[in-house]
């Protein structure tokens, strides 16, 4: 009697949310990705809510690649955000895998930013091949005092942006949005979502705003 041999075991990820499109991190249209889980606790963060490590949010990432599959044109690119991915490197090399062989069939170049609050020297000694897998990283903690006008896609000027590939190259270096950073409002489950990099004060001021217009935000992920 011989045994069958037992199934792959699926790789999970720990996801905050996944939305489409999402036109505030990185050039074209894309598909953001925000996994949940993050130690660093950078103070000033405006993603508070994906700090916690929740296994209740843990997904299967071959379901995280049949959503990204699933998606309508334009797709120019997917960024990942968090939370920290590179604290769950392999969930992470399963989902940059996943993706690398789904663009491979697409007719169109599609690329990869992935943020993190590590240094890119950190991630180039600790995590090589997970950089292998991206065009471009955006890496450094974010520093609220630095956190000034002008920086494409960035939180704050000590954060760097590396292009990778060709393809990053080509879509990063010396490009970015003109004028202040773009934001976005989505609506789901019952909430409201801002996506984008906001300039320090502006979410205060907009919870001003809207208590000025009888509106209270009553959770909001960007305070404690």
């Amino acid at each position: 009697m011989t045994a069958s041999p037992a199934s792959p075991r699926p790789v999970r990820l720990m996801l905050n949310k996944a939305h489409y499109p999402v036109t505030s991190l990185g050039p074209g249209t894309r598909a953001g990705i925000w996994t949940q889980g993050c130690t660093i606790g950078c103070a000033g963060c405006v993603s508070q809510d994906t700090w916690a490590a929740d296994p209740g949010t843990l997904v299967d990432v071959e379901a995280v690649g049949a959503w990204l599959a699933g998606l309508p044109e334009p797709l120019d690119g997917i960024t990942v955000s968090g939370g920290e991915p590179f604290q769950q490197p392999e969930a992470l090399a399963a989902l940059l895998d996943r993706v690398d062989v789904w663009r491979r069939e697409r007719p169109a170049p599609l690329d990869v930013l992935v943020y993190s609050g590590y240094s890119l020297a950190r991630l180039r000694k600790e995590h090589p091949a997970l950089l292998d897998r991206c065009d471009a990283v955006l890496t450094g903690p974010y520093v609220e005092r630095l956190n000034t006008p002008g920086l494409p896609w960035r939180g704050s000027s000590n954060q760097r942006l590396t292009a990778l590939t060709a393809l990053g190259r080509e879509r990063y270096e010396g490009t970015g949005p003109a004028g202040p950073p773009p934001m976005q409002v989505a609506v789901a489950d019952g909430r409201i979502w801002f996506i984008g990099v906001p300039r320090r004060g502006d979410m205060d001021r907009l919870s001003t705003r809207l208590r000025s217009a009888g509106i209270t935000m009553e959770e909001v992920s960007w305070r404690s």
